[in-house]
């Protein structure tokens, strides 16, 4: 495979396991499309044109030299260690990151207004969803721009070794998987739902380091209503004042990767449960969902940074 290639399938799996509806999708890069056809010559040259077909602003190629992708190096979090580690291997032909990096990290807030979207197919009116998504991302956006958001590359591109990261395509892929466990399930309790993720090999795992399942609000003897797994893909976590509107629409249980105290606060304000699956365990989940696609296709694996390798397919 080429990079190129890596990086198409993201964005085609990553549409694939969208929780929104296809044509929705669709609809939104044809938007992109024609903003901008109308620009003039000036700003088209400061347009990033990937955005035509990636609605996924947190997934990127960083430096590609063209190579032949054979053997992979992939982690979570990629840092100047990750890199090295690379460099020393010898025979790692590409990075592949999990967390955005580069204009991938300064770009995340544009993902997240797809929150806005999940929260509407769960009862949330869309514009009360769109109005408490806005101050958030504008918040992110503010975070991230101090950051120094090309260490790992730069140190890549000085070792001329290729580098990507894969962030909601993977994160799609794990909300889609708790979704659908979720839906064949007749769930009443919220332990209940606890005890169906430590059945999922990644969490199982992460209870060994005590970072499994978690429950931050509500109790396991608790009904769990109408489940919503709407802190799973999206960026980064979104507006704490959801959690209102979440429960007016009827939803008792939200599954999360993580939360601050602030959100916690919100949802036990208005009785909302909820389940914090795992960060890196669901990221776990996500990238080796990507990482089995890869392998189908004669890539060789080398995991670092936070992942443990679970395979869903056999050779």
């Amino acid at each position: 495979m080429k990079i190129k290639d890596i990086y198409n399938l993201a964005i085609e799996l990553g549409i694939k396991n969208d929780l929104r509806p296809k044509e929705h999708i669709k609809n939104l890069l044809k938007r992109a499309k024609d903003k901008y056809e109308k620009l003039d010559a000036k700003k088209k040259k400061e347009f990033d044109v990937e955005k035509l077909h990636n609605p996924y602003s947190d997934t990127a190629i960083h430096f590609n030299d063209g190579r032949e992708i054979k053997k992979i190096l992939t982690g979570i979090d990629i840092s100047t260690g990750e890199v090295m580690l690379a460099d020393r291997l010898g025979d790692i032909d590409l990075i592949l990151g999990h967390h955005p990096m580069g204009k991938a990290l300064a770009n995340i807030d544009q993902v997240m207004h797809m929150q806005a979207d999940i929260y509407a197919q769960y009862g949330v009116p869309i514009h009360i969803a769109e109005s408490l998504m806005r101050p958030r991302i504008s918040e992110i956006s503010r975070g991230v721009n101090p950051a120094n958001v090309n260490k790992a590359i730069d140190a890549a591109k000085i070792l001329g070794i290729n580098i990507m990261n894969v962030h909601t395509p993977a994160d799609n892929m794990v909300a889609t998987l708790l979704k659908t466990k979720i839906a064949a399930k007749k769930l009443e309790y919220v332990g209940e739902v606890v005890e169906l993720l430590k059945e999922i090999p990644e969490y199982r795992k992460a209870i060994e380091y005590g970072q499994g399942p978690t429950l931050f609000n509500g109790s396991e003897d608790n009904r769990c209503g109408k489940i919503a797994v709407s802190e799973i893909t999206g960026g980064t976590e979104g507006s704490p004042k959801i959690y209102q509107y979440l429960s007016q629409a009827g939803i008792g249980t939200v599954i999360g990767m993580h939360q601050s105290e602030d959100h916690k606060k919100e949802a036990e304000k208005h009785h909302v449960n909820i389940i914090i699956a795992g960060h890196i365990s669901s990221d776990n989940i996500g990238m080796n969902l990507f990482l089995d696609e890869l392998e189908k296709r004669g890539v060789e694996i080398v995991p670092c940074s936070g992942i443990t390798r679970v395979k869903r397919f056999k050779k």
